[in-house]
């Protein structure tokens, strides 16, 4: 039974993970602003270093098995015709980076010494296909945070390389969360252009189950029939 914490926890795929794994875990870490049903709540802000500082504490002194980072933002409008970069205020270019980006590097920093205290450590990114080299994305600050996070991961993996902790980043498509579902039911998308929310809880189960010998260190996940294919 693993001590895993979630950012993110309480809704998307954040929620739909915790839900997944508090059965099968000693101890859940739901970290979030707003209540998360699944595990133990932490209510915090993690683009804060208060809240990134608040997890930490909560973390304590104890072993830490997985570090899943579930949480993202993206600008107001992104993804609808309505979307435009000239309209984009500074701040909300300035929260998408900190939460998306640098958000991950200090809550990895803060929860560091728990994890290396793991007999198989592993931390796992939600990323996207947006951060994919030459993808068709308008949406500048959430593909610059989902870029930068892949140079995040693919760093961090060389830094901890001594310690054995595995560093994942999971770049999907579209994910059939109920969110996304009734977007896509809103526009006339068919279903079928997100991938199952239960194949990406598969692929997680598969990261978080392989030896300490192991790595795998990024996979792209689209939809068969939307973009990135």
């Amino acid at each position: 039974m693993a001590n895993i914490a979630i950012i993110g926890g309480s809704r998307g795929i954040g929620e739909a993970v915790a839900r997944h794994l508090v059965a099968r875990s000693e101890r859940v870490l739901s970290v979030s602003r707003s209540l998360s049903r699944y595990g133990e709540w932490i209510k915090a802000d993690v683009s804060t270093l208060e809240g990134v500082n608040t997890v930490a504490e909560a973390a304590g002194e104890g072993v830490l098995d997985s570090l899943l980072y579930m949480g993202g933002t993206w600008e107001t409008n992104a993804f609808t015709s309505s979307y435009s970069f000239l309209s984009c205020s500074d701040d909300d270019i300035a929260r998408v980076l900190n939460v998306n980006l640098m958000a991950p590097i200090r809550i990895v920093k803060a929860l560091l010494p728990a994890l290396r205290k793991s007999s198989n450590p592993k931390i796992i990114f939600m990323g996207a296909l947006s951060g994919r080299d030459n993808f068709p994305s308008r949406e500048v600050a959430n593909s610059a945070s989902k870029f930068g996070l892949r140079g995040v991961v693919h760093s961090l993996r060389e830094e901890l390389r001594p310690d054995r902790i595995s560093v994942t980043v999971i770049n999907p498509g579209n994910v059939g969360t109920p969110e996304v579902l009734s977007d896509l039911a809103e526009i006339g998308a068919p279903a079928t252009d997100a991938i199952p929310l239960e194949d990406l809880l598969m692929i997680i189960d598969c990261v978080l189950c392989l030896s300490r010998q192991t790595c795998i260190k990024e996979i792209d996940v689209p939809a068969m029939s939307s973009k990135g294919a």
